[in-house]
């Protein structure tokens, strides 16, 4: 039996504008009209919940991307002027990590979620 992840909630100080910067970033689409939440679709199966929290406690977000969609969302990071970095304590370095024969990055949201972004699977297949 397949598991699969359906849904996370995503707590943020506002909404809206948390899962616009995700979907901007990752170059995603918000979904319209979801009741309390604001969704972005993820991929076929996964969606971002994100809900209201005044003081959101800080949560790592890790995706497995292809080696085009790292170069679209690196540029974007880039565009903003987010900083980013090569680890998970080095967030701001300006550089990108490179690892069993990928690239990564680290980044954060306006909540203070730290996303990474990776070519190669920390584990598994």
């Amino acid at each position: 039996m397949a598991i699969i992840l359906d849904h996370t909630i995503v707590p943020a100080k506002d909404r809206n504008a948390s899962a616009e910067f995700f979907a901007e970033i990752f170059g995603l689409t918000v979904k319209p009209g979801q009741g309390h939440f604001t969704q972005v679709q993820v991929n076929d199966s996964l969606t971002f919940d994100f809900d209201e929290e005044p003081d959101p406690r800080s949560q790592h977000y890790a995706f497995h991307i292809s080696d085009a969609e790292f170069d679209a969302i690196l540029g974007r990071v880039r565009a903003k002027g987010v900083l980013y970095g090569s680890g998970p304590f080095n967030h701001s370095d300006g550089q990108i990590y490179t690892r069993r024969g990928g690239r990564g990055f680290y980044f954060k949201d306006p909540n203070g979620h730290l996303l990474e972004v990776m070519t190669v699977r920390e584990t598994g297949s």
